[in-house]
């Protein structure tokens, strides 16, 4: 009889275990992007994990009809850790941040923690922040 309970309290434990890690990697960032001034082109989202790949890799990418005033987006099964996000808005459709002769952007754009760069774009450290065990909302003004 105490082997049988014994026996159980082991699946048990390992049935939360798994139960807790599958928790985990369900996180949601929920985007609230506010301040676009037109409905024309794309607002186009890129979700950075770690320093070393901000700006370089893309995490996960989302693409979003732009929508005058205010626009809410999703990553969805996000799981733990430091994260940094940056948008924009591609009025033209053309798929880049357009930018002039000294590389300024002359589409809108935002990151996340509504981080500021000077001379260049915001640092990882500026625009971080982390998902743990339960959702995030960032809200980014263009």
């Amino acid at each position: 009889m105490k082997i049988t309970h014994y026996f159980s309290c082991i699946i048990l434990c390992c049935l939360s275990t798994f139960t807790v890690q599958a928790q985990s990697d369900e996180n949601t960032i929920q985007i609230q992007i506010s301040n676009i001034k037109s409905s024309e082109g794309t607002i186009k989202i890129g979700l950075y994990k770690g320093e070393d790949t901000f700006y370089k890799t893309v995490f996960k990418s989302v693409k979003a009809q732009s929508k005058k005033g205010e626009l809410n987006v999703f990553f969805k099964n996000i799981p733990a850790g430091d994260y940094a996000i940056s948008l924009y808005h591609d009025k033209n459709d053309n798929g880049i941040l357009d930018r002039n002769m000294f590389k300024i952007p002359k589409e809108p754009y935002g990151t996340s923690n509504n981080a500021k760069g000077s001379f260049g774009p915001p640092s990882w450290e500026d625009a971080k922040f982390t998902v743990k065990d339960t959702d995030v909302v960032q809200s980014i003004k263009l």
